[in-house]
């Protein structure tokens, strides 16, 4: 009987072990991009990776031996990182010529391997007698989901001889992975490459192997006989199923300027590609957007406030070894939800070689470009102009020149590396409504400026003002008072009451469970005994004229009201606090939170703002008694910035309005997000005892004594150090390229 006990708890042990999430040292997304190599017809194939580890993220050596000339790492300095899922991960990328059918097991640092196959061995396509060229897939970000709550994930793909892409599972059995078991949860679309994940899974992580093929696309009549793959490139990806026991539809939406999903953007030597990425979320305040791109693509401008996060983008196309096809894959996280994935394209476009006599001479405020015509016998020379149509061209029987100034005729400067790159454009230009046969010229111009000697020219750092560089050494922390006390007592004693609305998410869900609704009412009420509404100015006061009081009560007897005060120490007039979140949490670490205040939204209807004539600070009356925690002490920690407005007739927004959006919020200058966190609160009547105030900032940690009646406070201090700038350096370098386009052929 003991016997048989044993063996049944071994086959429980055994049946979870199987069916629980992955937990081995695997990456958390791959793709490989493969280029056939024309010197030996396709037999070899240079590969260009990216995965994803989990952190501690691993170095890069050991991926290329000493001395290995075909193989490359790409160290970067803005390295792609992310928070979410917990563990944190970061992505590593570097190119490797390899067999054209390759399989191998490779070590990423010491906590992360993973296997790899390819199948491309090289085929003629009868079509234009090149080598085919498999298919692109881009790479997003580590997916989340939540239990109970199904979710798409459309893979974008891209082919560069047009083939059709299908995915499939990649199959143990064909070598093309290892324990690659399918997931019950997991579908996929094979022919749209689309995954739907059932929400029918426990939390935990989960690792998708798939393999990408290309096939040459028949007819639609014909697509009854499939033709076979032309090759198959691997795709790793993990997903993330975490808790979630509410709504299914609150996730981050992309708005504004952000590309539509898989855009091709066309990029010519030394052109920088410039896009803003918007995201709008209304239960939760975005924490991140996670990117996946090309080494050296610049992420700044980061701003979430409220229901709004935005980000800018910025990739320059100097000289490289990358692929020609480049994915950037982003999504907006926060703290429980993701945004669907999207991913714009870079498409390197090939330049032909110039013709001899060609030469371009970078001097100190100008760059002369002196071009042959005979070179030019099909473009017409009057439809020719430089970035600006001011600058003149000319030209006799034998040369074209331009004399372009560094500083004028549409020039741009820009950062590349370590260098400082002039840019223009010689391009022939005609009207919308010409249509011609006659090919047309784009000849990119660059003088790149190296870092050796000094040289005048525009800063080409890209950085933002340090905060503080604009507010000063900012200090920002948490106080409670009962009403008439503290620092504001002036402003709580006879308080004007600001009404705040509610934020859209809460109400949706308050809609959804009634039991929250009807608490909310309850609460109501026991703040608006006191007061009366003043239609005319959105506002509540008490009219009898007399100062508020509130009674401690007997010892021991639980606390009923408090003031919320949110203060900083910016001494500008026209800084502006903005209150994003406050959450009241029964434990320190806030494991277990319920949120006061959402996106500049009250969660509650009897959270009312005291009205005063700081506008660097913030106060808030908290009705007690619709606190949730059960206890007798309670934390409360709120995410704060400060704003000033760029223009005197513009205002800081408005967190709650419904007209929120991007272009709001980048109008303004604002601080980074500063998170600050109260000490224990008491909800009980206590008596008066010194307290430990713990002062917390980047380097320090100081403690000082204070007394308080009912609750200890938390002070942070916070601020920021301005950067050393770097100077501008230079000896020029001639660069220039050239390619002539038909206009009546697309590229794709």
């Amino acid at each position: 009987m003991l016997d048989r006990f044993k063996e049944s708890v071994l086959l429980q042990v055994l049946t979870l072990v199987l069916l629980g999430p992955a937990c081995e040292a695997s990456s958390l997304g791959l793709t490989v991009h493969v280029e056939p190599l024309e010197s030996d017809g396709g037999n070899t194939v240079r590969a260009h990776f990216t995965a994803i580890a989990p952190n501690p993220c691993p170095a890069l050596s050991g991926l290329c031996s000493d001395g290995e000339e075909d193989c490359l790492v790409y160290p970067t300095s803005q390295p792609f990182t992310g928070t979410k899922p917990n563990s944190g991960w970061c992505v590593r990328q570097w190119q490797k010529t390899v067999p054209s059918d390759y399989n191998a097991t490779i070590d990423l640092g010491s906590n992360t391997q993973f296997y790899v196959s390819i199948k491309a061995s090289p085929v003629i396509r009868a079509n234009n007698g090149k080598l085919n060229q498999p298919a692109f897939i881009a790479l997003p970000p580590p997916l989340r989901a939540r239990v109970n709550c199904s979710q798409y994930f459309s893979l974008s793909v891209k082919d560069l001889d047009t083939d059709r892409v299908s995915c499939r599972f990649a199959r143990a059995d064909l070598g093309e992975c290892v324990s690659c078991t399918e997931h019950s949860f997991i579908e996929l679309d094979n022919r749209k490459c689309k995954l739907k994940f059932t929400g029918k899974a426990a939390a935990g992580q989960y690792f998708i192997y798939l393999m990408a093929e290309d096939r040459i696309a028949n007819p639609k009549i014909s697509e009854v006989i499939e033709n076979k793959p032309l090759s198959a490139v691997p795709v790793h990806l993990s997903l993330t199923v975490e808790e979630w026991a509410s709504s299914c539809s609150d996730v981050p939406v992309a708005t504004g300027d952000t590309p539509n999903k898989d855009s091709m953007l066309f990029v010519l030597p030394y052109q920088q590609v410039n896009f803003t990425t918007d995201f709008t979320s209304q239960l939760e305040s975005v924490s991140e957007i996670a990117v996946v791109g090309p080494p050296e693509l610049f992420r700044v401008g980061f701003k979430s406030v409220g229901s709004v996060a935005t980000m800018n983008m910025r990739w320059v196309r100097s000289e490289n070894k990358l692929a020609r096809l480049l994915p950037i894959c982003f999504a907006a996280n926060t703290k429980s939800f993701q945004s669907e994935p999207r991913c714009v394209w870079l498409y390197q476009r090939e330049i032909m070689t110039l013709p001899a006599g060609t030469e371009l001479t970078c001097e100190d405020t100008e760059m002369t470009l002196v071009l042959p015509l005979d070179s030019l016998s099909e473009i017409n020379l009057e439809e020719l102009q430089l970035n600006s149509p001011t600058c003149p061209i000319s030209y006799n029987s034998t040369h074209l020149t331009a004399r372009i100034s560094l500083s004028g005729c549409g020039t741009e400067t820009l950062h590349a590396g370590s260098e400082l790159v002039y840019t223009n454009t010689l391009q022939s230009v005609r009207p919308y409504t010409m249509v011609s046969r006659i090919p047309s010229l784009i000849l990119p111009l660059a003088c790149r400026i190296p870092k050796k000697v000094n040289v005048t020219g525009p800063n080409y750092v890209m950085s933002s003002p340090t905060d503080e560089e604009v507010f000063g050494k900012i200090r920002v922390w948490i106080e409670l008072h009962f009403p008439g006390e503290g620092p504001m007592s002036k402003f709580t004693k006879r308080p004007r009451f600001r009404n705040l609305h509610m934020s859209p998410g809460r109400l949706s869900r308050e809609a959804e469970y009634p039991s929250e609704r009807n608490s909310n009412r309850t609460s109501t009420s026991s703040i608006d005994n006191s007061t009366t509404t003043n239609s005319t100015n959105n506002s509540t006061s008490n009219d009898d004229g007399l100062s508020t009081t509130t009674s401690t009560g007997t010892m021991g007897s639980r606390i009923s009201i408090l003031d919320l005060h949110v203060m900083s120490n910016c001494s500008l007039s026209q800084a502006k606090m903005l209150v994003s979140n406050c959450y009241e949490s029964e434990t320190e670490d806030f494991a277990t939170s319920n949120p006061i205040m959402e996106q500049g939204c009250t969660s509650s209807s009897s959270t009312l703002e005291i009205v005063t004539s700081q506008t660097n600070s913030r106060v808030y009356r908290l009705d007690l008694s619709t606190v949730e925690a059960q206890g007798t002490l309670m934390y409360i920690q709120c995410t704060v910035n400060l704003c000033i407005a760029f223009m005197p007739s513009e205002e800081c927004p408005d967190l709650c309005s419904r007209s929120l959006n991007s272009k709001s919020v980048v109008s303004s200058l604002l601080t980074r997000s500063y998170t600050i966190q109260s000490s224990p609160i008491s909800l009980v009547v206590t008596t008066t005892a010194p307290t430990t105030t713990t002062v917390k900032g980047p380097t320090t940690t100081k403690k000082t004594t204070t007394t308080t009646t009912t609750a200890t406070v938390t002070t942070m201090l916070t601020s920021s150090h301005a950067p050393e700038q770097a100077s501008a350096l230079a000896a020029g370098v001639i660069v220039t390229t050239m390619s002539i386009f038909l206009q009546n052929i697309f590229l794709y």
